[in-house]
């Protein structure tokens, strides 16, 4: 093929590359910015100058054929360290700039992070951030995402890792439930109580405790609940314990807002929860070799707003 020719394909080689990474013409174009029919159409022209089928299409999947696969295994090295030497030249500015890809738990993101991210965008105007409200686990290098802010316990070994705060797990109900229902004293008086919960199988429900001040020995209860609401999300969990439905086990970082304004109170404070949510929130991205400056200033930003916790 002739040089003049091959010059003219490098975009579209590009964007074979993230039709791959997508794997689907829709999402490949939203993460370029481009409409669907341009993206079609750059991959039938790099077909015409191959001469040979590189994506094979129909209704319901899209696959790469053997010469496809090969084009971008052989290009993606290339690709990426084009996007990484432009980040550090980018990065040269006085100002981090550019768009941020941020994914994070839904309950999380809407009443913690949402106010911090606002703050840093007034400290970084040139920055944008892009936010995905998601409990599902993204896969980041494959869905374009420069950065997730997890509530969990196991981190990924190809990832870096930076922890933001602590949290734990905290029972929480109103006054008025507990006035017409009694205060449990101890985990076992949980058995007889309404209790709201986060569903993880369908297993029987149990709540495991162990008190704040063991003198040196650890005593572990694990009390089986039962109640009639189940939500995977804290708050609605939340929202049904302001009701006075019964005692909801949750994040403190849920809880937090209702607990200072008086319309939740701690349940069984002198013992605390194991094993029901993770104690650690991080901030999580891909290893590389550069980080870009406006990734680095939103954990640093982010680190500050929330190292003291949800403590009430």
């Amino acid at each position: 093929m002739e040089e003049q020719k091959i010059n003219t394909l490098w975009t579209h080689l590009h964007w074979l590359s993230v039709l791959a990474q997508q794997g689907s013409y829709t999402a490949a174009a939203a993460r370029l910015g481009v409409s669907k029919a341009a993206m079609s159409q750059r991959i039938a022209e790099l077909e015409r100058a191959a001469k040979v089928t590189l994506v094979q299409r129909t209704t319901r999947s899209l696959r790469l054929t053997e010469a496809g696969q090969k084009l971008v295994d052989d290009t993606r090295a290339s690709f990426e360290q084009i996007e990484q030497s432009f980040a550090q030249v980018r990065d040269l500015a006085a100002q981090p700039s550019g768009l941020v890809r941020v994914t994070a738990p839904v309950a999380l993101a809407r009443q913690q992070l949402v106010p911090l991210l606002a703050d840093f965008l007034k400290d970084f105007p040139d920055v944008r951030l892009e936010l995905d409200m998601s409990d599902r686990l993204s896969a980041l290098a494959t869905e374009g995402f420069d950065l997730a802010i997890r509530h969990t316990a196991h981190l990924p070994d190809t990832h870096v890792a930076w922890t933001l705060c602590d949290t734990q797990s905290v029972l929480v109900a109103t006054r008025a439930y507990l006035r017409r229902r009694g205060e449990p004293q101890t985990p076992a008086d949980l058995q007889a109580h309404n209790c709201l919960h986060y569903p993880r199988s369908q297993d029987t429900p149990v709540w495991t405790f162990e008190p704040r001040q063991t003198q040196g020995v650890s005593e572990r209860l694990t009390v089986p609940v039962s109640g009639n609401f189940a939500a995977n999300n804290s708050e609605a969990l939340r929202e049904a314990a302001l009701t006075s439905a019964g005692i909801a086990l949750m994040p403190d970082f849920s809880a937090q807002a209702a607990l200072r304004q008086g319309k939740l109170v701690t349940v069984l404070p002198d013992w605390k929860l194991v094993g029901a949510f993770a104690e650690s929130i991080y901030a999580i991205r891909p290893y590389a070799p550069h980080v870009p400056r406006a990734v680095a200033a939103l954990v640093e930003h982010l680190r500050k707003g929330l190292r003291a916790g949800f403590a009430v």
